[in-house]
């Protein structure tokens, strides 16, 4: 790998997080069809839930999530209100039982919630559904706000994984981005997650901060590397202030450019790697006995919203402002504006404003480039075939993947395309060539491939 393919390739491109992916969902897609595709789920389906927190004590400024800064109970106290209120018009759509494999709360900071909030939030889920037997239920968690009193309850209402959002250890990283949190913080958080039994930990770190170094980040690694993990997810830091105003404060001439991220993230994975986390797709690292390794091993791993997953429901249903569901019909998201997620649930309505339905092909291109996400291989011709298209019906793509190819960030034999373990960091730009939806924009709508 050298500074220039590295250059040369480090070009806008989405995660893959869906397909077909989010700027890409129509807006006005309807309350009256949401409530139709929910309807019509069928009755036996798992389901995986996510509910969305969009609040923060303060912002992060590399933050890319739908949140807002408070300081405040009270607007907590109304959304949780409006939430629970949509759990049950969506519980009436869909009566009530459903089995529920997975739950996922994420933000913002859900672990602003308070005990009591915790607990109402969680007796409405079981009122409302099923929660099967080893059901995996994670939170992401702050841990600038995070207590005892809050551990307790979060283990009391049955969550069994927690994410630790980390970044960087380094003070003036953490200064540069506006998120100050010292090590010794997070390791008393760590202590008071498994001192309550919650002993499934992750840590999000994330590369290509304003003042990272090389070997400041493998510092960063070392010392996380002490707090024991289950799981590391290594993000790429992804600078769009385009699209997130906060992020012009990140001083852009302290960023590392492409090779830098590029040099950070390989000096982290290798030192993951020596200390025995296997790596998983794009930026996920676990433990061998973690259920995200087995799945990756057995070939059973997935991709969704949340990143990567060893979830086996049928269909996700997201809660909250912004919050984006997947059912057999397409994606569904939530109205992002605060005021119009709750009017829409005050009228007693699905809050779903933007979505997209599948055309038969997006199905056959989704499994394409989720197989390259979570397998770093995928038989075209083999997919194609179960989709009932032609084996020769996506070789219009092959050109594109000769090309990366012949830069040694893809193999190609027949049909089957594959990603070289070296080349992992560019599976993004892989996957693109499977992209019916993806063109040259005037304004740019994704962060850099690395």
């Amino acid at each position: 790998m050298t500074p220039d393919l590295v250059r040369k390739y480090a070009k806008a491109v989405p995660r893959y997080t869906s397909y077909p992916t989010a700027p890409h969902f129509r807006a006005g897609f309807g309350a009256a069809r949401a409530g139709q595709w929910l309807e019509a789920l069928p009755a036996q389906s798992r389901l995986s839930l996510y509910f969305h927190v969009p609040f923060c004590r303060s912002l992060c400024w590399f933050c890319g999530c739908h949140t807002k800064v408070t300081n405040r109970a009270a607007p907590l106290a109304r959304y949780l209100d409006t939430l629970l209120a949509e759990v049950a018009l969506v519980t009436a759509r869909l009566g009530r039982g459903r089995p529920v494999a997975h739950i996922h709360f994420g933000g913002g900071s859900p672990s602003l919630l308070s005990p009591d909030e915790l607990k109402r939030l969680a007796e409405a889920l079981h009122r409302s559904f099923a929660i099967l037997p080893g059901a995996e239920f994670a939170i992401e968690i702050d841990p600038r706000n995070i207590d005892e009193g809050r551990a307790r309850a979060l283990a009391e209402i049955g969550v069994n994984r927690a994410s630790l959002g980390v970044q960087d250890f380094d003070p003036a990283v953490q200064r540069a981005v506006n998120r100050v949190q010292p090590l010794e913080l997070t390791a008393r958080v760590a202590g008071l997650l498994r001192g309550n039994g919650i002993a499934r930990l992750n840590l999000d770190l994330m590369y290509g901060l304003p003042l990272q170094t090389i070997g400041g980040f493998v510092e960063t690694v070392e010392r996380a590397l002490a707090l024991a993990p289950d799981r590391f997810a290594l993000f790429g830091y992804a600078h769009v202030p385009w699209m997130k105003k906060h992020q012009s404060l990140i001083d852009a001439a302290a960023l590392p450019d492409a090779w830098q991220r590029w040099c950070q993230a390989r000096a982290a994975e290798r030192r993951l790697a020596a200390a025995g986390y296997a790596a998983i797709g794009l930026d996920h690292f676990a433990r061998p006995e973690d259920p995200l390794a087995r799945a990756a091993a057995a070939g059973t791993l997935r991709r969704n919203f949340q990143g990567y997953t060893a979830d086996p429901a049928d269909a996700l249903i997201g809660f909250g402002a912004s919050a984006i569901g997947a059912l057999p019909q397409g994606y569904l998201q939530n109205e992002s504006d605060l005021k119009a997620y709750a009017e829409a649930v005050a009228a007693g309505r699905p809050a779903m404003a933007r979505g997209i339905a599948f055309a038969p092909e997006d199905r056959l291109r989704a499994a394409v480039i989720e197989k390259l996400m979570t397998a770093l291989a995928a038989d075209t011709g083999a997919l194609c075939r179960a989709h009932g298209y032609p084996e020769a019906h996506l070789d219009g793509a092959f050109a594109a993947v000769d090309a990366l190819a012949a830069d040694g960030l893809a193999e190609r034999h027949g049909r089957v395309v594959s990603i070289p373990p070296e080349a992992r960091l560019f599976m993004r730009a892989v996957a693109a060539c499977f992209d019916a939806y993806l063109a040259p924009t005037a304004e740019p709508r994704h962060a850099q491939a690395v």
